[in-house]
């Protein structure tokens, strides 16, 4: 494993935000991160080199759906995620935990592992620690996730209890079947909004010692606040040397509010979905690019942007592209979409490094609040 993966290059004395550099197997990121998501090998719409332009350094793989999808054989015998995704940078796959609850028809879940059938077609699969561990280890990603058991919201407390008690058996398992030391293995803390459970799961997987640690099993309908709490309780709990990562969140707002309280990496499809779905993001709220009081507007979607949607196309020629179901109309709100992510997660890092982060997130955050969130 390699000396000092996580370096902490600053930090705001009046909050939990820190600004560091964590070092994989195909480089360096930056944190706090925004990590875009390529479930199945790809960001929709999105090449590449378009990717790194905007300053995406991380980029998120699904292992449940690479199982069921090529198939892991397949991906192993061409080189690997980094050349099927034709992504030289750093890699992160999930264990398809959160797939297999919240996708797939179970036929059956006990402290073993899961068996269920494929959303795809039915065909029927197991999955446990050891086995989710050696997927993720043949397709070669830089962080690779422990299986672990998600739940819902709301979740009776005691199936709530069983879920955190599976995830800590569970990692264990996983760090016993991990078998490739260039790839740095995170545990998940699991326990809903349940702050003392979320403490039990916690303590137990920092004494299993894994390079880096996530908090799961939020943004399921819990909402901001719920979700704010259980973080601001379980970040403080997790090693301050260690990479905090936020699993599924968020949006502005929830990324600010999270930095604070010292996460350093997210995900969410926000970005994606929402500019396939006509919905841009912009530091004046939101854009919905099918009404028609863009039908004739010369404007671009964000002005001062510097994304291709937005130095090349006014908003008319958008919402064009979405009337009459053009391509290009999706591609060109995500790579804005992501671009606004990406100059948001990059102003958080200026501000923790000039030491006024506490004071910016307390301006902006009610701010981004009721642009997005009303």
């Amino acid at each position: 494993m390699r000396e000092q993966i996580f370096q902490i290059m600053a930090a705001d004395p009046r909050c939990g935000a820190r600004r560091a550099r964590l070092t994989t197997a195909h480089g360096v990121v930056d944190t706090p991160v925004f990590m875009p998501i390529g479930t199945a090998g790809a960001v929709k719409g999105v090449l590449p080199e378009q990717l790194e332009t905007m300053g995406a350094q991380v980029i998120l793989a699904n292992t449940y759906h690479f199982m069921i999808r090529p198939g892991v054989d397949i991906v192993e015998k061409l080189g690997g995620l980094h050349r099927f995704m034709a992504w030289d940078r750093p890699i992160l796959t999930d264990s398809g935990g959160y797939q297999v609850f919240s996708l797939a028809s179970l036929n059956r879940i006990d402290d073993e592992g899961a068996l269920f059938a494929s959303h795809v077609d039915g065909k029927p699969y197991h999955l446990n620690a050891e086995i989710a561990t050696d997927i993720q280890n043949r397709l070669g990603a830089d962080i690779i996730m422990c299986f672990d058991q998600c739940t819902h919201y709301p979740v009776a407390p005691s199936d709530l209890d069983i879920a955190v008690k599976r995830t800590i058996q569970w990692a264990a398992r996983c760090k016993q079947a991990h078998a490739n030391p260039e790839q740095l293995l995170f545990a998940i803390v699991q326990g809903g909004i349940d702050l003392d459970l979320r403490t039990q799961c916690a303590r137990a997987l920092v004494d299993l010692d894994f390079p880096g640690y996530a908090i799961g099993g939020l943004s399921v309908g819990e909402g901001h606040d719920h979700m704010i709490r259980a973080v601001a309780h379980t970040a403080p709990l997790l090693p301050e040397d260690k990479p905090r990562y936020l699993m599924g969140v968020g949006t502005p707002a929830d990324l600010i509010a999270c930095v604070r309280e010292g996460i350093d990496m997210f995900d969410c499809v926000l970005p994606t979905r929402n500019g396939r779905n006509g919905f841009a993001f912009t530091e004046n709220g939101p854009v919905r690019m099918r009404n028609s009081i863009h039908a004739d507007c010369d404007m671009p979607v964000e002005p001062g942007c510097d994304c291709p949607c937005c130095k090349n196309y006014p908003r008319a020629a958008v919402r064009h592209f979405f009337k009459y179901g053009e391509i290009q109309g999706p591609i060109l709100l995500s790579l804005h979409n992501l671009t606004f992510f990406q100059r948001l997660m990059a102003k958080m890092r200026t501000e923790i490094e000039a030491g006024q982060f506490k004071a910016w997130a307390d301006e902006q955050l009610p701010r981004y609040r009721s642009l997005y969130e009303a």
